[in-house]
C-alpha cells in the first residue's frame, strides 16, 4: 500500500511540475485563441454577440480565465522551486537540481506570460471591439 501510495505521490508532484512549468504558456495560447480570435471572427462577419453573449464579455472571461490559471501556474512552481531548493540543502540529489532549475524556469516563464495576458487584454477590453 506504501509503494502505491508514494506512486501516486511521485505521479501528481511530475504533473504538478509539468502545470507549474507549462501552464503560463498553454494558458496564453487560449487567451490568443478565444480573445483575439473571437473578436476578430465575430467582427468580420458584422456582429457584436456570440450566441447572445456580448462580445466583451466573451473577451473578458477570455483574459481572466487565462489570467488566473497562469496566477496558479506561478503559485505552484513558486512552491516547488522552495520544495527543491529545500530538498537540495538537506541531501546532495541531483534530481532537486533538475526540479529547481524546471521550477526557476516556471516561474520566470509564468510571469512572462501573465504580463502578456494583462497587456494583451488590456488592449483587447480597452479598445472598443469592431472598431475598423
Amino acid at each position: 500500500m506504501s509503494t502505491q501510495t508514494n506512486q501516486e505521490t511521485r505521479r501528481l508532484g511530475g504533473l504538478l511540475m509539468w502545470f507549474g512549468a507549462l501552464g503560463g504558456a498553454v494558458s496564453w495560447a487560449v487567451h490568443l485563441f478565444v480573445a483575439w480570435g473571437s473578436d476578430e471572427l465575430t467582427c468580420q462577419t458584422g456582429r457584436t454577440s456570440i450566441q447572445g453573449i456580448p462580445l466583451r464579455a466573451v473577451i473578458g472571461a477570455g483574459v481572466v480565465l487565462p489570467a488566473l490559471v497562469t496566477l496558479a501556474a506561478l503559485a505552484v512552481a513558486w512552491r516547488a522551486w522552495r520544495q527543491a531548493n529545500a530538498a537540495r540543502r538537506s541531501a546532495d540529489d541531483p534530481r532537486m537540481e533538475r526540479a529547481g532549475m524546471v521550477a526557476l524556469v516556471g516561474l520566470c516563464a509564468n510571469a512572462l506570460f501573465f504580463s502578456i495576458i494583462v497587456a494583451g487584454g488590456a488592449a483587447v477590453l480597452v479598445l472598443s471591439p469592431c472598431q475598423r
